[in-house]
């Protein structure tokens, strides 16, 4: 492996996750969300830096479905949870931030983006194209990144204001999420030839060979994506009944009431005439 797949130090991406573990660390004291940004950040390095990140740039789509997989159902619901939900509320507030939070968060919109652009992130192109590009792998996790986070937006309500799911619709979400983050995975599993010609060496490195790899590929997004989601949507309805709430039963938060309050002043405040202006039709003079 020494001399295939040289060692590289990715100082900027290195640079940038030490960056944002400091920045967590300013701005959160709690040590319990500082372990979950510590645990989330741990785990992009592992898979972004060398040599995992070198394999799934330029080898192995099993390993580029495996690195996809940690950083968006692991990685992303880690970093969204170790947000406090008063700086989430606070980061949240803007009327912009909160309009593409709101819609977002819809469990249908959600499971677009991500079926969308998850899979858009795995097609030839792109992967051929980050490959011979390190910017374009870059773009290509922090999308994987922003899709994850859009993904658990409506399972882990992180932020106010958003789609509230009752146990039972999350766990459905899950379920169906799960089906929809591995699309590409029966292309793989039945391919017959390399789909990916950028690809290389996957014989020498991962010992098997082009099309056994996307093969592999295709098994381990299956797996990887049913395994957890499937797991976690059953804890979910079991602590539900075991806390008595009833599974349909959707929750509603004081932040949930603030948040539209916020919403109907700004639509107030757009709508009220500005200083100076006449009010009502037909004044002295008409």
């Amino acid at each position: 492996m020494g001399t295939l797949l040289p060692f590289h130090w990715h100082a900027v991406t290195a640079l940038a996750i030490l960056a944002a573990w400091v920045a967590h660390l300013v701005a959160v004291r709690d040590a319990r969300h500082r372990r979950r940004a510590g645990l989330g950040l741990a785990a992009l390095a592992g898979v972004v830096l060398w040599p995992v990140g070198d394999l799934a740039a330029s080898v192995s789509l099993s390993v580029a479905t495996a690195q996809r997989l940690v950083v968006i159902l692991l990685v992303a619901p880690l970093l969204v949870r170790s947000m406090p939900f008063d700086l989430a509320a606070r980061l949240t507030r803007p009327a912009a931030v909160d309009a593409v939070a709101r819609v977002a968060a819809k469990p249908g919109v959600a499971l677009a983006i991500v079926t969308v652009v998850g899979t858009a992130s795995l097609t030839s192109p792109v992967v051929d194209a980050g490959a011979e590009h390190t910017w374009v792998r870059a773009l290509t996790v922090l999308a994987d990144l922003v899709v994850g986070v859009v993904f658990w937006l409506p399972v882990l309500d992180a932020a106010p204001g958003t789609t509230r799911l009752s146990p039972m619709g999350r766990a459905g979400y899950l379920f169906g999420g799960s089906v929809l983050v591995t699309a590409l995975s029966f292309v793989w599993i039945f391919s017959r030839h390399p789909l990916y010609p950028a690809l290389h060496d996957q014989r020498a490195l991962v010992h098997l060979s082009a099309v056994a790899d996307q093969q592999v590929a295709g098994f381990v997004a299956k797996f990887g994506a049913y395994v957890p989601l499937w797991a976690l949507a059953f804890a979910i309805i079991a602590r539900a009944r075991e806390s008595g709430v009833a599974p349909e039963e959707s929750p509603l938060h004081w932040a949930d009431v603030e948040r539209e309050l916020e919403r109907v002043d700004r639509r107030r405040s757009r709508q009220r005439p500005p200083d100076g202006a006449v009010g009502t039709v037909g004044g002295p003079g008409t």
